[in-house]
């Protein structure tokens, strides 16, 4: 599992959190954002793939582990 350690357990970077996130989902970003989840600082991450797929990659802020990975539905 990679993992990020930040010095003075600071949170990770937002490009720190996009290019862990693009490493598993890879793909064009199109938007980024930070969220508490169940008390947890994370960072939502939106990646359209190349099979025009978006997905939505939650990485944890003070870790950079990743949460969860869920593709967005469109209600089409």
């Amino acid at each position: 599992m990679f993992m990020v350690m930040p010095s003075y357990n600071q949170r990770i970077s937002p490009q720190q959190a996009m290019q862990i996130a693009v490493q598993r989902v890879p793909g064009q970003i199109i938007h980024y954002g930070m969220d508490m989840e169940n008390g947890t600082l994370v960072y939502e991450i939106f990646i359209l793939t190349s099979q025009n797929k978006i997905y939505e990659v939650e990485v944890n802020a003070k870790t950079g582990v990743i949460r969860k990975i869920e593709e967005e539905n469109d209600s089409d």
